[in-house]
C-alpha cells in the first residue's frame, strides 16, 4: 500500500518525487512489460542502485584522497536533504532495507548515513567494487565485473541499497542517472534486468 504516496503508471520508466509537506513522495511509472518496481523492492532479495545525492561539480581534484572529505566533492545542503528524503520515502513505502553498500567516497557515505543511520539501522559497509572509476577508466571493466558479481550473489533477506556513482551505474545498466536517482534491478539467468527507475524532478 503506497498511501500517502501516489502511484502513476505510464509507458516510460521513471519515479518522480512529488511535493509533500515534510517528505518527497514518489510516483512510479514502469517500463513496458515490467513488474511494479515498488513490488519488486519488497521481494526478499531485491536490489536498488542509487547515485549519491546532489554534490555540485564533476569529478574530483587531482590527487584527492577518498577518505579525506576536505579535498573532494561533497553533498550540498540540498543534497543532504535529498538523502534524508530518499530514506524516508523507501521506509514509508514499506521497503525493508537490510543492507546498504556504498563507495569509499564521502558523498556516497554521507548519502547512506543521512538516509539510513538510526532509521532502522541496516547493516552498512564500504564496498570498493562500487568506487568511482571516473578518473581511472582502465579499471572500469574489472571493477564492473566485480560489482555485477556481488549483485548477482546477493540473497537478502530484505532489500539491498547500493549508493555509488554515475559511471558505475551506467556501466552496469546503461542508464545515466541523475543525482539521487535509483535504478531497481532483478537477477535472472545470471544477468541483471532493469525493473524501474526512481528519480527527483
Amino acid at each position: 500500500m503506497h498511501t500517502p504516496f501516489t502511484l502513476a503508471i505510464s509507458r516510460r520508466s521513471c519515479l518522480r518525487w512529488l511535493a509533500a509537506p515534510a517528505l518527497g513522495a514518489l510516483a512510479l511509472s514502469t517500463q513496458a512489460n515490467t513488474a511494479d518496481a515498488w513490488q519488486a523492492l519488497k521481494a526478499p532479495d531485491s536490489i536498488v542502485l542509487f547515485r549519491h545525492a546532489l554534490a555540485p561539480g564533476g569529478g574530483d581534484p587531482a590527487g584527492f584522497v577518498a577518505s579525506d572529505c576536505s579535498n573532494q566533492r561533497n553533498l550540498s545542503e540540498e543534497g543532504r536533504q535529498q538523502a534524508k528524503r530518499l530514506g524516508d520515502t523507501l521506509r514509508h513505502n514499506g521497503v525493508n532495507v537490510t543492507a546498504v553498500w556504498h563507495s569509499a567516497w564521502c558523498r556516497t557515505r554521507d548519502t547512506a548515513h543521512l538516509a539510513f543511520a538510526n532509521r532502522g539501522a541496516p547493516a552498512m559497509r564500504v564496498e570498493p567494487a562500487f568506487n568511482s572509476f571516473f578518473s581511472d577508466r582502465d579499471s572500469e571493466s574489472a571493477q564492473t565485473a566485480a560489482a555485477r558479481q556481488l549483485l548477482l550473489d546477493w540473497r537478502g533477506p530484505g532489500t539491498l541499497v547500493v549508493i555509488t556513482h554515475q559511471v558505475n551505474i551506467t556501466a552496469l545498466t546503461g542508464i545515466v542517472p541523475q543525482s539521487g536517482e535509483g535504478v531497481v534491478v532483478q537477477r535472472g539467468g545470471g544477468k541483471l534486468a532493469i525493473v524501474g527507475r526512481l528519480f527527483e524532478s
